[in-house]
């Protein structure tokens, strides 16, 4: 990207370009989930169950991390910048901040099970159910936050430069 292109981003496209990026690695670990599931207590396997577990639960972890790290941002940032200088969206940022508070429940919920997934002793198809509704429920909220706040925020100024 261009210095000039860079500049032009806006805070509205960060958000965007984040919420991409989660996407990604949401994809990534769901296929983790559904081979952990593929693999658990069956015969050959690519990797050790432990191994892909391990790594389940790691890559579980810095996901996590990111997401919470991503709403504390908006929560405290930009949501705040919006409410203050188009206060008639208030009502959007309230659910979207209540929507917040609901995905921390449920990622903390994932990182628990994942935490506590023992290779075949753990029904590992309850942890994919978990991941899979965290999935669904994060697209929804990510499509809600981008029809509704993206523009507004590139009022706001320039997305933060990232070395």
């Amino acid at each position: 990207m261009s210095d000039a292109q860079e500049r032009a981003r806006g805070l509205g496209d960060f958000l965007v370009e984040s919420h991409d990026w989660l996407r990604a690695e949401l994809a990534h670990l769901r296929a983790q989930m559904d081979e952990l599931v593929e693999n658990d207590g069956a015969g050959p396997v690519h990797r050790l169950p432990g191994d892909l577990a391990q790594q389940l639960r790691q890559h579980c972890l810095e996901f996590c991390g990111a997401l919470e790290e991503h709403h504390t941002g908006e929560d405290r940032g930009a949501f705040p910048m919006l409410a203050s200088r188009y206060p008639e969206i208030e009502p959007e940022l309230t659910r979207l901040g209540e929507e917040h508070e609901v995905v921390a429940e449920l990622h903390k919920k994932i990182a628990r099970l994942v935490q506590d997934y023992v290779p075949g002793q753990t029904d590992p198809t309850r942890l994919r159910a978990d991941l899979e509704r965290l999935a669904g429920d994060l697209e929804a909220h990510f499509e809600y936050e981008e029809k509704t706040v993206v523009d507004l925020l590139n009022t706001l100024g320039p997305a933060p430069s990232i070395p």
